[in-house]
């Protein structure tokens, strides 16, 4: 036989004794209910491979309020290192169905939040666990604490598994001043749109599909007063992330820190 034609042949040859002594020494048995399986001709000396560890879903499955909130208390709390406000009673959200966020611009958050707002009186307190009816559904107040800067939305529908997109949500704080505070700015980054009023007039419109970015607007100067301040909020979202975070800054653009936040 030629020898050029035996190399190939012989390499075949010891190719195939290689697969055979692999497949002898590391293949396992079948699994149940398969060719010489349990009810095959071969299932008495079968084996069967270790079972699998359980994979475990990814992300936060047990809707826990907790992991991004804690229950606000009665002791009045101060904004954090970066004078952002963390204490909000906010309202469970209201169901929109509105599936973009192009549509929000300000006539229609105008013309939507009239249309649906809890009370026409701006410096009204809604009261810690009390649940009220708006648009057809029955909605729970709720006094939470953030744990991080941002009031994260989307995290709270999550956790009371509630709608999460289509969505309207108010929020109100009270700000405590040991005295007036004067020229200052309510700054807000809403995701997607929101509008702010502080002591029952509107100060800050954010229409349209924005992110949450720290400062993305500022309101013309005003003054928050000695005694209590309510300001209050509405973020809508059509789909994705809900979000907002809110804070106040000075004539020199720096943190407003001298007061503390309480639920009424």
């Amino acid at each position: 036989m030629n020898k050029k034609l035996l190399l190939p042949a012989v390499a075949f040859a010891v190719l195939l004794g290689l697969q055979t002594i692999a497949i002898n020494a590391f293949a396992q048995g079948p699994g149940p209910g398969g060719p010489g399986g349990p009810a095959g001709p071969s299932a008495a000396g079968a084996r069967r491979g270790p079972s699998l560890p359980p994979i475990p879903l990814a992300g936060d499955t047990s809707h826990s309020i907790t992991r991004f909130f804690t229950p606000s208390t009665p002791i009045k709390k101060a904004p954090d290192a970066g004078g952002f406000i963390q204490r909000w009673l906010v309202l469970e959200p209201v169901k929109k169905n509105d599936k973009g966020n192009s549509l929000m611009t300000e006539s229609y958050l105008k013309t939507t939040l009239a249309a649906n707002n809890f009370s026409a009186d701006y410096n009204s307190i809604p009261t810690n666990g009390e649940t009220i009816r708006l648009a057809g559904q029955d909605l729970k107040w709720r006094a939470l604490d953030s744990r991080d800067f941002n009031f994260n939305l989307f995290h709270l529908s999550y956790a009371t598994n509630t709608t999460r997109n289509g969505v309207l949500y108010w929020l109100v704080t009270v700000i405590n001043c040991n005295e007036d505070i004067k020229n200052v700015r309510l700054s807000a980054g809403p995701n997607s749109a929101g509008m702010f009023w502080v002591n029952g007039n509107e100060v800050l419109i954010v229409p349209g599909d924005k992110d949450v970015i720290a400062d993305l607007a500022t309101s013309s100067p005003l003054t928050l007063k000695k005694g209590k301040n309510v300001v209050r909020v509405a973020i809508m979202n059509g789909q994705g992330m809900a979000n907002f975070c809110l804070r106040f800054l000075n004539e020199n653009g720096s943190p407003v820190k001298n007061f503390t936040t309480s639920y009424e």
